[in-house]
């Protein structure tokens, strides 16, 4: 099978998505099951400074708990509006931000952060100065509010893009509104797998709905593949395993032993490195161990793991090379872990 081809289906009940790219899983969506999604925004209300992290405990609806980074200038029983960045580890609040954001697949409307700006990978001039047309003619700038116009809109008509900002600033005004209140309340769930989707899959693809597509095409099957930590790699093998504390990759040449297995297995490695993290679910702290090498080979391996994130949707900070010769990264929690098929 060749091309992009985009499942939209469910597994036993629960939403989910998947993209095949050339007939093999590139990246799969899940509903989450008792979670809050991530790009939820709520009214939360101020419970309690943490004062050692300096950040602030909120509480959500249903007696949920939320945690806020900076609590500067916050007191508590103070409502605000914030949005979920991610999911919370066991035991631990679900992080919100307090920058919130209204994003589709075209337009993202930026509630306190007025301007207007267009994706710096549309580089056209003729393309951006007509994209700029359409938003002054879409948008009503109010100086409190701004729009960011996606590099999605390179391939989108005219049409489209404005229905887009007109949605987004309208949703953007309704929910700002309801900022003011004395209890938590949900004002918006998030986005489910499908409506992600059609939102960040913007590349043309073939769109399969039928139920019983994941069986069909072959997806159930490399679904399976997920839960093992053994990547088979033409140079040699990887492994990704999450412990408690971090995910632990480890990249092994095999039974090659001539001068370049271990530069060309690390290269390998670093190519497929995003697509597995994000199969799995993985986020959090991550450490690398690649097969050893010299030192004079390490600039290129993170060229091409800069390269390989680049393109990844989840936000990765590739952090460097530590003592031991691993080298670290720092993943956002936006999907929860792969676990298997749901009951």
């Amino acid at each position: 099978m060749k091309g992009r081809t985009i499942i939209l289906d469910d597994l036993n009940g629960i939403e989910a998505a998947a993209l095949l790219v050339d007939g093999q899983l590139d990246d799969l969506l899940v509903d989450a099951v008792d979670a809050p999604r991530p790009g939820a925004i709520y009214r939360g209300i101020c419970d309690r400074p943490l004062k050692g992290q300096g950040g602030m405990m909120l509480r959500l609806p249903e007696g949920g708990t939320a945690f806020l980074r900076s609590a500067k200038g916050l007191r508590p029983g103070q409502p605000m509006l914030v949005q979920v960045t991610g999911y919370a580890e066991d035991g631990k609040a679900v992080p919100v931000t307090d920058r919130v954001l209204f994003k589709s697949r075209y337009a993202i409307v930026t509630p306190g952060k007025p301007g207007l700006n267009i994706s710096r990978q549309i580089t056209d001039d003729d393309q951006r100065d007509a994209l700029l047309g359409i938003a002054n003619a879409a948008f009503e700038a109010d100086g409190e509010t701004g729009l960011i116009l996606r590099s999605s809109c390179a391939f989108a008509s005219e049409d489209d893009i404005t229905e887009d900002i007109i949605a987004m600033q309208d949703l953007a005004a309704a929910i700002m509104a309801e900022a003011e209140g004395t209890e938590p309340e949900a004002l918006t769930e998030g986005d489910g797998p499908h409506a992600l989707a059609w939102r960040e899959w913007v590349i043309p693809a073939e769109v399969v709905t039928e139920p019983g597509g994941f069986e069909s095409l072959g997806v159930l099957d490399q679904i399976d593949d997920i839960l093992r930590p053994k990547i088979t790699l033409a140079e040699g093998t990887m492994y990704v395993e999450a412990t408690r504390a971090l995910v632990a990759v480890d990249v092994n040449t095999g039974g090659d032993t001539s001068p370049a297995a271990a530069l060309k297995v690390n290269l390998a490695a670093a190519r497929v490195l995003p697509r597995a993290l994000r199969l799995r679910g993985f986020g959090g702290q991550i450490a690398v161990d690649f097969a050893p090498m010299s030192k004079a080979h390490r600039k290129q391996v993170e060229q091409s793991l800069r390269a390989a994130f680049r393109a990844d949707a989840v936000e990765t900070s590739l952090v460097g090379w530590t003592t031991m010769g691993l080298f670290e990264l720092q993943r956002k929690r936006e999907r929860l872990p792969w676990k298997g098929l749901p009951a």
